[in-house]
């Protein structure tokens, strides 16, 4: 049976057996130009009308239609559909911004202080690790020595890790999985650290300047667990840490034995947040601040991009809430949900799928795969 889709009065042909594809793989990811979505508007217009005709699935999360949430074919393609579907969705949310006042005090304070370093330690969430990459991170650190750790790693799949060990490696980045709750990667970190940077008393001693140690600035977004991992590294609690952002509010210098000196530093955000995509998953994963985004707005992405990955599915949803997921958006399923166990309160059925998904309930696994 033929199908058409009507976008704002645009008709855009397809075949009865394909899914609806509205951007490129993650490879080629850009935003839609103007002549394929002429009705695409800025965030102050309201969101095109989108209709299926002739059957089929609509990609709009935020409708009030029935949508068929299952899964799509193929793993590759599941991940590449998967950043472009949300990025439609997010042109129909309200933007996610946050930048709490001491951020731009202390991004001033930091760059200053990552011209004294040797070796600089970028954090990131294992289950994120684009979307918690700083836009001006290359500019700060310049040519001085670079160590990723990708903080986390007991909350994602083995296949998400060998997928990222390897794009890493192959960009020629030194990476360290790390879980900064138990400390694993903590004492490989230090080593690491110690090492990179073993020629700067080489230099010291060509110069007749006495040793010293090491200096060691961890940076990263808030929340992926930077004070943490010190506190791991140090086998003592020396740095203020908690599961939110925004906990570690100054510029901390601590020593770590004789011969390492650590800058613990608090969650850095650029002011505005432009890749809106990027915006979400921080939401999603609780690395940014709540204030700055609404909850049942993110779960229903959540239920979306959830629905849409082979490890999950339809079928886990199903059995954790013990209900009929088939042929709802993700707005209507937070809606059924809240009526079915929280009275009707959606922001009480938003926060449990949230923090599902932040407590591995569905099960341990990355919201983005490596680019291609």
């Amino acid at each position: 049976m033929a199908m058409a889709v009507q976008v704002a009065g645009l008709w855009l042909p397809t075949s009865s057996t394909a899914h609806i594809h509205f951007l490129h793989c993650r490879s080629n990811l850009k935003p839609p130009s103007s002549t394929a979505l002429s009705a695409t508007a800025s965030l102050s217009s309201p969101p095109p009308t989108i209709q299926i005709v002739g059957g089929g699935r609509s990609p709009s999360w935020y409708e009030n239609g029935n949508g068929n949430l299952d899964g799509f074919q193929g793993e590759d393609d599941d991940w590449c559909d998967l950043d472009t579907e949300l990025y439609h969705w997010t042109k129909q949310l309200r933007p996610v911004q946050w930048y709490p006042g001491h951020i731009a005090k202390t991004e001033k304070e930091l760059k200053n202080q990552l011209k004294l370093m040797d070796v600089v330690i970028e954090v990131r969430d294992a289950r994120i690790p684009m979307s918690t990459s700083h836009p001006q991170m290359d500019l700060w650190i310049g040519n001085r020595k670079r160590v990723l750790v990708l903080n986390r790693e007991d909350m994602i799949s083995t296949t998400d890790r060998n997928a990222w060990a390897t794009y890493f490696a192959r960009e020629g980045t030194k990476v360290v999985f790390s879980n900064g709750k138990l400390g694993m990667g903590a004492m490989k970190l230090g080593r690491l650290a110690r090492a990179l940077a073993a020629d700067v008393n080489v230099k010291r001693k060509a110069k007749g300047l006495l040793p010293r140690a090491v200096r060691a600035g961890i940076v990263g977004y808030p929340n992926v667990g930077k004070s943490s991992l010190i506190n791991r590294l140090l086998k003592r609690r020396m740095c203020a840490a908690a599961p939110r952002p925004g906990v570690t509010r100054e510029l901390k210098w601590v020593h770590f034995g004789k011969d390492l000196e650590l800058l613990d530093s608090p969650g850095i955000l650029p002011m505005r947040i432009s890749d809106q995509t990027a915006a979400i998953k921080l939401a999603i994963c609780d690395d940014i601040g709540e204030r700055s985004y609404g909850v049942a707005d993110i779960a229903a992405v959540l239920v979306q991009m959830l629905t849409r990955l082979p490890s999950v599915g339809v079928k886990a949803l199903n059995c954790r809430y013990k209900m009929d997921v088939d042929g709802h958006c993700g707005k209507t399923f937070v809606q059924k949900l809240a009526v079915h166990m929280f009275n009707g309160d959606s922001h009480q059925a938003a926060f449990r799928v949230l923090s599902d998904f932040r407590k591995g309930k569905f099960g341990w696994i990355a919201l983005e795969r490596p680019p291609r």
